[in-house]
């Protein structure tokens, strides 16, 4: 008798190697060579050097800088700050990168979703917290603790969401806040050095730039902006939740008006036998 195909409903089943469970169950949803394609694609490469950038901004912050021993203040001329706000610049720009090359090139995997925001959320805490430390006199603790608390509250209820079925998409307003977040984390590390610059002095006196007035606007706008933001995810999180709720409701409801099948209503003893 040939042995029946393993693809039919009644042929014998066999243990799939992995990438092969993940084809039978994202079925004719995305091609065989973007599930078994490695994991660490350019996206999820770029992912991984914004991690990788957190130890080396934290080092460069730090008075150890360039090497133990060189001073209390690291480096005396200003290129500490430049040095660590260039590679915040650089990291940040990365997570736009990423998700835009991930998109292009049809890479978007696991992976991938893991760690973008994982990793954005690394980089943006480890910044606040080196900054309580390296310049409180822009950026206090309790400023560090709301928006690492904002980061963590905004993960927990997109992980609640991915649960339940749906995604809350970023706002607008999100958006926003990324830029000020970048803008006011530069500023906060160049104002440790610098409370404002004068460019071009020959020139009707120059133009004056008030670095510590720019890093103190954008924390504390960066603030505001943050707590809208969080009230803004919670507001679309609650309607998505509620709808959801309201779906699983009316179907409990529908499954139990429908008539549940009649049993054999028992024979009488007297026919029996």
């Amino acid at each position: 008798m040939p042995a029946r195909n393993s693809s039919l409903p009644g042929g014998p089943r066999r243990r799939l190697p992995w990438c092969g469970r993940m084809m039978s169950l994202t079925a004719r949803r995305e091609p065989a060579s973007e599930l078994c394609h490695h994991a660490m694609n350019l996206p999820n490469s770029i992912t991984m050097s914004r991690i990788a950038a957190i130890p080396l901004l934290i080092w460069i912050l730090s008075p150890a800088f360039p090497f133990h021993g060189h001073g209390q203040a690291g480096l005396r001329g200003g290129e500490q700050e430049i040095i660590a706000s260039i590679v915040f610049i650089i990291a940040s720009i990365t997570d736009g990168v990423d998700g835009y090359l991930a998109r292009r090139r049809g890479q978007i995997t696991t992976m991938g979703m893991l760690l973008d925001p994982l990793a954005d959320k690394l980089l943006v805490s480890a910044a606040y917290i080196v900054l309580v430390a390296y310049n409180p006199r822009i950026v206090p603790p309790w400023i560090a603790v709301l928006v690492i608390g904002r980061e963590f509250l905004v993960s927990g209820l997109r992980s609640i969401a991915a649960t339940e079925g749906f995604t809350i998409e970023a706002s607008e307003i999100g958006k926003l806040k990324t830029v000020i977040q970048i803008v006011s984390v530069v500023a906060a590390i160049l104002a440790h050095r610098w409370d404002y610059w004068l460019w071009f002095p020959n020139f009707h006196g120059g133009f004056v730039i008030g670095v510590r007035f720019i890093a103190l606007t954008a924390i504390y706008w960066m603030t505001i902006v943050s707590i809208i933001s969080a009230i803004d995810y919670f507001v679309g999180f609650w309607k998505k939740i509620d709808h959801a709720s309201e779906r699983q409701r009316r179907r409990r409801v529908v499954l139990s008006r429908k008539a549940k099948p009649s049993q054999p209503s028992p024979e009488h003893p007297s026919r029996i036998g």
